[in-house]
């Protein structure tokens, strides 16, 4: 077998054009994985462009990773971090360890130039790889809450970990090509409203603290959404004395792990009950 050319991403017209490509092979029915959208999420992030590796043989790309910058705090401390996005493989390289080697590579790369970790979220058939193959710690399953009514926030006590929305990032995040939201006051929270709906109910892309929106505004929310649904974990929340439930794993179309990579060699790893972590920490949908 001929061996693969293992390179960072080129993120130039071509470049972008290619992975899309590959992405738009491999998942045939994602009508997100356009050139516009990739491009968006691989160079247009504030917090930097993504960090990743391809695997090539002669002209033809065999494999994909990407993970894209972020900021976080991690035990009270700010500092850079990257999100496992993207990882797409043409159908005749598959089953090689293909992943595994451009994921490494990625990670070697990342801790090298500053970041000091990666987090993701993993369904049912990329967790165990990510756990056993490449030393990430299993933090959670995440909640998907369902029900109607406020959500109840009080003071949850310090967290371990958190996303960092500054201001530039938010306006990034949430001027999505393709999908639109929209902002819902209540209860002293801004309920940012995404479109899409699972289960016949409205998915919440986060619930903020006013302040946290740093003035980005976003038209005000006029339907009607009383069945909603969140996902993620956040002990600020309090839900035993709120009309929501924890959507059973068997009922959802993929229970959701969150995971995590140190990548500072101190061999750190996450509280859950101590983490906080919405749907626009992970989903860029």
């Amino acid at each position: 077998m001929s061996a693969y050319d293992l390179r960072l991403l080129d993120l130039d017209a071509a470049g972008i054009r290619a992975m899309t490509g590959l992405l738009q092979r491999v998942f045939p029915d994602a009508q997100h994985f356009t050139e516009e959208v990739v491009n968006w999420e691989y160079t247009a992030n504030p917090d930097g462009h993504a960090v990743g590796f391809n695997a090539w043989m002669g002209d033809e790309l065999a494999a994909h990773y990407v993970t894209i910058p972020l900021l976080a705090r991690v035990n009270g401390k700010e500092e850079r971090g990257l999100l496992s996005l993207n990882t797409a493989t043409a159908p005749k390289h598959q089953g090689k360890g293909l992943f595994t080697k451009l994921a490494d590579s990625t990670y070697r790369y990342a801790a090298k130039n500053g970041y000091g970790f990666v987090v993701g979220v993993a369904n049912a058939n990329s967790t165990h790889g990510f756990i056993k193959k490449l030393g990430f710690q299993l933090v959670s399953p995440l909640r998907a809450m369902a029900g109607v009514g406020p959500l109840k926030r009080v003071d949850g006590g310090a967290v371990q970990y958190e996303r960092v929305w500054h201001r530039d990032a938010l306006k990034w995040r949430l001027a999505h090509p393709l999908y639109n939201y929209s902002v819902k006051h209540a209860d002293g929270l801004d309920l940012l409203m995404s479109e899409r709906t699972q289960m016949g109910g409205r998915l919440l892309l986060a619930a903020l603290d006013h302040s946290s929106m740093h003035g980005v505004e976003l038209p005000e929310f006029k339907g009607l959404a009383p069945f909603r649904i969140w996902v993620g974990l956040d002990p600020a929340f309090r839900w035993r004395s709120r009309p929501y439930v924890n959507i059973p794993v068997k009922l959802r179309p993929s229970p959701l792990n969150l995971i995590f990579k140190d990548l500072t060699g101190q061999g750190r790893s996450l509280d859950p009950a101590r983490t906080r972590f919405q749907a626009i920490d992970f989903d860029t949908l």
